[in-house]
């Protein structure tokens, strides 16, 4: 798999798994929200804390990085 496509899939996931944990967190602790405002506040707390993967290319290697809120700097994986 090309880093380019890792690097999308592991955004996703990271995405993805925050959301429908936010989502059914904040669905269970309040419970008079409507869904739509639910889904909403999740997807911005998920897009804000989910971590952000890249390719960078480095002369003719390509590396996929990480950063994330929770760790300073970048990270190669």
């Amino acid at each position: 798999m090309k880093p380019k496509t890792r690097a999308g899939v592991y955004n996703f996931l990271g995405f993805a798994i925050l959301f429908l944990i936010l989502r059914f967190a904040l669905g269970y602790f309040f419970d008079g929200i409507g869904r739509f405002y639910l889904a909403l506040a999740s997807a911005i707390a998920a897009s804000v804390l989910a971590p952000k993967f890249a390719v960078v290319k480095e002369g003719a290697r390509e590396k996929l990085m990480m950063k994330w809120i929770f760790i300073k700097g970048f990270r190669e994986i």
